[in-house]
């Protein structure tokens, strides 16, 4: 049987070569597909030349990013403040503190929790509101001394709009707890200066002094109002006035001037005769006394400056020394407008003005509560673009300039420099990736083509595991013609030259070449550089993505013609030239189908001769048997024989 089975032993060998071989195509057939998508990225839509990031100046106040396509620029902002959500804590309570049953509302900006709670500990509280806060309002608690923890309740919504406001239950509890107090809708005003005086005027006649203002008398000043001080209607400003009347002293006697000294004419000698010459005369007008100083009063010291420049004045304030209580009501024809600053022109020349406890009330401010211990509060971001001061709800903004996405950190006094530039280091990765599919491919081609065990030695990147599968394939397609055309074209698409915008130029240029050894390197015969392998100058390379981006990525992919579509440059050549090898009925493809058929028809075979030889196996079983069985028989007759022939012999005695 070990000679019947000689055919089908030759037929298993042969698929197990083809089966090898169809792997070997697929491992080709996937090294070229890594080879085309990289040199697709280098020249398609999508290719990283257009990808930009963001460089700050300082990233712990300010980040960015940019999308694709953005164009390089350089933009300086200032951070002066980050938006923040209300975040409020409570005063210290005992570990026994309870919260009632209950409905509990929590509003901040769009975002509406409310929800019946049963009554429990803080953290039964805690839990329950986190599992309907949808993480938009949290609570939890802190244990700020033994026995006694603070509960915190804060908004994870940005913006100044976006107050945490609380209603029904919740508002009792913030109440009981400490986290709120009741307010006033009168707010003070600090006495802020913003403005002492003019040019010619000396500043010392405004002085703030145990939080009061002195004017004296002729002098001015102007005091800040908050930023948020809208007119609304039935808005009213308090303030306390004093008025000092300076004593009146009679001028003193003006006396007339003396004239002007004038000097003794000269005289002549002649022939011992002195003649002197008439006296200078100086006519002198009429003196008369000059007026004594006007004396002004004028009450009308006050008034208010808006936003867009007007002003009003306020009433006449009286004359007593002893600070009185003033109320001033902002006419409705001012509604909407926003108050700036409190004026004071003391005109008069025998009058000292003071001013103190300056206040406004608000009739329509909603917000009766006001926290306690707030951790933070609602605020908008407030970032300076080229001095131009934006506000956003949110620390990230993306409507400020196109493509453009920047993220304020921390507040910060020193302005941040953020660049829109390309993002060089993706782009030398791509390159690289490049590369190394391409010579993977090479090294590929030249191992199955080549029975040379020195080209696997040259191959320092793989491990020995990698190596030895390598010499298994060794000249598997020696003489393959498909192969061997592929590479020459390969070869000859990233060593030709390429036009660009600039001229014709070639990878060399950029630090890729098959031969890129330093000068004043080894000039001697190195085999290994004749095998079509890339290698890459980084410095080079790090130059030309320095300084001509645009060219090294013209000779990758360019449009030749002007028609917006890529026909030429060293990634779309090579794709191209790919392309047919890899896609769907390819020539790897036709192949590996080849191979598929060759491989089923030795399987059948095999499976013909398996049959044939159990057949044959069944037959020779059965005439090993019969053979076996007329052995044994002739034996027994043999046997028979003897014993008769024996027996016989024993007779004739």
């Amino acid at each position: 049987m070990k000679l019947e089975r000689v055919p089908r032993d030759r037929s298993e060998q042969e698929k197990e070569r083809l089966q090898a071989q169809k792997t070997y195509w697929q491992d080709v057939n996937r090294r070229m597909v890594s080879l085309r998508d990289s040199a697709r990225q280098l020249y398609s839509f999508q290719n990283p030349f257009n990808d930009r990031i963001i460089t700050s100046s300082d990233a712990s106040v300010l980040t960015g990013s940019a999308v694709r396509q953005t164009a390089p620029q350089t933009k300086e902002f200032t951070v002066k403040q980050i938006a923040q959500a209300d975040r409020f804590l409570s005063l210290p309570v005992d570990d026994s503190f309870t919260v009632e049953a209950g409905v509990y509302t929590f509003d901040s900006g769009p975002e509406h929790i409310s929800f019946d709670f049963k009554g429990g500990s803080l953290k039964d509280f805690a839990d329950a509101l986190n599992r309907r806060g949808k993480g938009k309002i949290e609570a939890s608690f802190v244990m700020v001394q033994s026995g006694k923890k603070s509960l915190l309740i804060e908004s994870k919504i940005t913006g100044g709009e976006n107050n945490l406001i609380f209603s029904d239950a919740a508002l009792d509890l913030a109440l009981k707890s400490g986290i709120l107090e009741q307010r006033s809708n009168v707010r003070d005003i600090p006495i802020t200066l913003i403005g002492v005086g003019d040019a010619i005027q000396d500043a010392s006649l405004s002085v703030v002094d145990n939080d009061s203002l002195k004017v004296s008398a002729t002098g001015n000043a102007s005091i800040a109002f908050p930023d948020n001080t809208v007119v609304n209607q039935g808005l009213t400003i308090f303030f306390e006035t004093a008025v000092k009347v300076l004593p009146t002293e009679p001028p003193p006697k003006a006396e007339a001037p003396p004239g002007p000294s004038v000097p003794k004419t000269g005289s002549v000698t002649f022939n011992g005769i002195v003649i002197d010459s008439a006296p200078s005369s100086v006519p002198i007008p009429e003196w008369k006394p000059p007026e004594p100083p006007e004396r002004i009063d004028d009450m009308n010291m006050l008034s208010l400056t808006f936003s867009d420049g007007t002003s009003i004045e306020l009433a006449p304030i009286e004359d007593v020394p002893d600070f009185t209580r003033v109320s001033f009501q902002i006419p409705d024809s001012e509604i909407g407008k926003i108050v700036v600053s409190f004026n004071i022109v003391n005109k008069n020349t025998h009058r000292d003005v003071s001013i103190r406890r300056v206040q406004i009330m608000d009739p329509s401010d909603p917000v009766n509560y006001k926290p306690v211990n707030p951790v933070s509060v609602a605020q908008d971001a407030v970032v300076s673009m080229d001095g131009i001061n934006v506000s956003r709800a949110t620390n990230t903004i993306d409507d400020l300039l196109p493509g453009i996405t920047i993220t304020a950190k921390k507040p910060s006094d020193t302005p941040v420099r953020i660049a829109v530039e390309a993002d060089r280091e993706t782009i030398k990765n791509a390159i690289i990736s490049f590369v190394g599919n391409y010579n993977r491919v090479m090294a590929e081609i030249n191992v199955l083509t080549r029975n040379d065990d020195r080209i696997v030695q040259e191959l320092s990147y793989l491990s020995e595991e990698e190596q030895e599968a390598m010499r298994n394939r060794m000249g598997a397609f020696a003489g393959d013609s498909t192969l061997t055309q592929y590479k020459n074209a390969a070869q000859n698409a990233v060593t030709m030259p390429y036009p660009t915008a600039t001229g014709t130029e070639m990878l060399a240029k950029y630090g890729i070449g098959t031969d890129m050894r330093m000068s004043g390197g080894s000039s001697g015969y190195d085999p290994s550089r004749l095998r079509g392998y890339l290698e890459i100058d980084e410095k080079k390379l790090d130059e030309a993505l320095e300084m001509n981006l645009a060219g090294l990525q013209q000779l990758f992919g360019f449009d030749s013609n002007g028609d917006l579509i890529i026909d030429s440059g060293v990634a779309y050549t090579l794709e191209s030239l790919t392309r047919p090898y890899v896609e769907t009925g390819g020539l790897i493809v036709i192949r590996t189908a080849t191979i598929d058929s060759r491989i089923k028809a030795d399987e059948q075979r095999i499976a013909a001769l398996d049959k044939q030889l159990a057949e044959k196996e069944a037959a020779l079983r059965i005439q090993y048997n019969q053979m076996e069985n007329a052995y044994n028989r002739m034996e027994q007759m043999s046997n028979s024989l003897e014993n008769f022939s024996r027996q016989n012999s024993n007779g004739g005695r």
